[in-house]
């Protein structure tokens, strides 16, 4: 199972991204997606994460700007960031909890991160 994520760049304050992972491999069903950031210095945090169902959940400092959304067609998760502001800048990183249909083995897994940086 791998995880690309795209759509990091360079920002200025007040302007949007978005983001997106796609999981791929020997996927048999795929529950909670996320995204997670790491400033420098800093520990990894919950960005926003949502279930196979829909239901959603989002750290304080992104509530009202930022919207997490999945296509379980593509396997895909998505993060809108709206507003953004220079502490936002981070490594983001995706995470998918996956049953591996080939080894029946459900686990963690993680993309690559991608550079978001707000100027400001």
């Amino acid at each position: 199972v791998q995880l690309q994520a795209s759509g990091g760049g360079l920002v200025q304050a007040g302007g949007s991204l978005r983001l997106s992972c796609a999981a791929s491999g020997s996927i048999f069903s795929i529950y909670a997606m996320g995204w997670y950031r790491q400033a420098p210095g800093k520990q990894r945090e919950l960005v926003a994460a949502i279930t196979n169902g829909g239901s959603t959940n989002y750290a304080e400092s992104v509530k009202g700007r930022f919207t997490i959304s999945r296509d379980n067609a593509k396997n895909t998760v998505y993060l809108q960031m709206n507003s953004l502001k220079p502490e936002d800048t981070a490594v983001y990183h995706c995470n998918a909890d996956v049953l591996d249909g080939l080894r029946d083995i459900r686990a963690d897994y993680w993309g690559e991160g991608t550079q978001v940086t707000v100027s400001s």
